[in-house]
């Protein structure tokens, strides 16, 4: 793999990594950023393509030992330089530009292994923190796919990629219009889950088997009526302590496990999803 020293803060792949980390999948060419030892590992462990790997001048050695095809570009960067491109306060010595997968509805409809599809639907969702939580919850209790509605913070940005810890790499997750959403899972033959506080079923009493896409809404206000109103069911987490509601990734995690739990029982009893224990 060719390895060069860079020192220009105007060289195009260095532009190129801010502008994947500012703003994924625009006008990059289809790159994101990703910042990372732990995160290049994952996304070559999921064949993502590597287009170039950064590593801070003060880590060079890091060069030696890259998980990467001889064809990926490798630059060496000075640390302030490579400070002054990457997102995070306290960066690690690694970032690389790696390719978008190229998802599409028959992956997210299509379900994983034996089960009907489990599908994570994201309304208005602002945190990155708990897209990248979701992410990891979906990936972990074997959804087949997340689906982002308009208003929904990017799901490849660098601090949802972050919280994902890799699974952004594993996981489909594609954008939609509500309307676009509606067709594709009514015509999947899909049930609608939406979660709410009031006038709704406790968790623990939902059918989670089948086919079934769970709406998860906007940290502060939920899921809007605009798009409640199209669920064949509505869902809650009873809490017994004096709190209203749950953080969003918290919610979806509760029921993305509750829905795992249901489909093992019917399966026959549990079985070992990758990563289960961790």
């Amino acid at each position: 793999m060719p390895v060069r020293i860079v020192q220009s803060k105007h060289n195009a792949r260095l532009k190129e990594l801010r502008r994947a980390l500012v703003r994924p999948g625009r006008d990059t060419h289809g790159l994101v950023g990703i910042e990372g030892p732990h995160l290049l590992e994952e996304a070559v462990r999921a064949g993502v393509r590597v287009a170039c790997v950064f590593v801070a001048q003060d880590a060079a050695e890091l060069a030696e030992h890259l998980p990467v095809s001889k064809e990926t570009d490798v630059l060496i960067v000075p640390r302030p330089l490579f400070n002054a491109t990457v997102e995070t306060e306290t960066p690690q010595p690694l970032a690389a530009l790696v390719e978008l997968p190229d998802w599409t509805w028959s992956h997210i409809l299509r379900g994983r292994s034996t089960w009907d599809p489990l599908v994570v639907v994201l309304a208005a969702i602002q945190d990155p923190g708990n897209i990248g939580t979701i992410l990891r919850s979906a990936d972990a209790f074997g959804a087949s796919g997340v689906i982002s509605l308009p208003g929904t913070v990017n799901a490849w940005s660098p601090k949802a990629v972050r919280a994902s810890a890799g699974s952004i790499f594993r996981m489909p997750v594609i954008m939609a219009t509500l309307e676009e959403c509606l067709l594709n899972l009514r015509e999947s033959g899909m049930r609608i889950l939406t979660t709410t506080v009031l006038g709704a079923e406790p968790a623990d009493m939902v059918n989670f088997t089948g086919p079934i896409a769970i709406v998860i809404g906007n940290e502060a206000n939920g899921v809007p009526e605009g798009i409640a109103e199209h669920a064949d069911s509505r869902v809650t987490i009873p809490c017994p302590g004096p709190v209203e509601s749950l953080n969003a990734a918290v919610a979806a995690g509760v029921l993305l496990y509750e829905a795992c739990r249901q489909r093992q029982t019917a399966a026959g009893g549990p079985r070992q999803l990758r990563g289960q224990g961790r």
